[in-house]
């Protein structure tokens, strides 16, 4: 039971890693063009859909598509990150359990 819990945690590190390297790959592609559009908002509009869509989206009408883009996978990001740290977590626990 250790042992396949231990591969089970290593497969859930190896998971969070591509998660990381995936989004930050798409989202560094699409701030690079907005950083280049000289779009800017913050991190109050990537979390709230209503608040970008009354304050942002309005100002940058061509670069509309690349702002919901970056909020989209700022937002799946986060999400897949806190889900892949709870799992490891509850390993992290069940293997202290079956350690002893």
């Amino acid at each position: 039971m250790f042992k396949i819990l231990t591969f089970f945690l290593i497969g859930l590190f190896l998971a969070m890693l591509f998660v990381n390297v995936y989004f930050r790959a798409k989202v560094l592609k699409t701030y690079g063009r907005l950083v280049k559009n000289r779009v800017e908002f913050g991190a109050a509009h990537v979390f709230n859909r209503k608040k970008m869509e009354e304050e942002i989206l309005p100002k940058y009408p061509d670069q509309r598509q690349d702002i919901l883009d970056f909020s989209n996978h700022m937002q799946y990001s986060i999400k897949m990150a806190s889900v892949l740290i709870a799992l490891i977590t509850a390993m992290g626990a069940l293997l202290m359990y079956f350690n002893n």
